[in-house]
């Protein structure tokens, strides 16, 4: 696996999911990336990382799974971090960039040792207000179609690969 200086200094925490086959889906959309720092917040009583469905769904990325950090509240889970990105599916709402965009950001914090935190939604409701308030940056992923959102480890998937291809792209490879 090709390791970049920015993945062990990058976790992504889903805040309160329900379903375990989406806690599996990111373990496995981080694993293709080289990520392999999952966090969960609140976790409903079924999205563990133990769940059958959740192994079922990381394939080729138990390992991710089995190292997913469980947190009891989102202060926990961004302690030390240098960055903090939420993700949002709201329109209009300002100041909002791109995940290319971001990715940029996040390789200047992580060039500096700096600990970078992306923050995704559940799949109900995504981030609250209150969950938005402690970040830096908001990310949106920009859609075509007119949908809610994304599906969330479809999320995870589309933040890791712009910063792997940025990653990449700072280090002379193409992507």
């Amino acid at each position: 696996m090709l390791k970049l200086p920015i993945h062990p200094l990058t976790r992504f925490v889903v805040v309160s999911p329900h379903y375990p086959e989406n806690v599996g889906a990111c373990a496995r959309a981080l694993k293709t990336m080289g990520f392999t720092r999952l966090g969960l917040v609140s976790p409903g009583s079924i999205a563990q990382p133990d769940h059958e469905m959740a192994v079922k769904m990381a394939v080729r990325s138990l390992d991710v799974l089995a190292e997913t950090q469980l947190f009891d509240n989102l202060d926990e889970a961004i302690v030390g971090a240098g960055l903090v990105v939420a993700t949002t599916a709201r329109r209009g709402v300002s100041g909002v960039l791109s995940p290319r965009e971001v990715a940029q950001r996040a390789l200047d914090h992580a060039a500096r040792g700096q600990q970078i935190c992306f923050l995704f939604g559940n799949e109900k409701t995504g981030l609250s207000k209150d969950d938005h308030s402690r970040a830096e940056l908001m990310l949106r992923i920009p859609m075509a179609a007119d949908q809610p959102s994304i599906n969330l480890a479809q999320s995870v998937q589309i933040v890791a690969y712009e910063l792997f291809c940025a990653a990449l792209e700072r280090r002379g490879h193409v992507a």
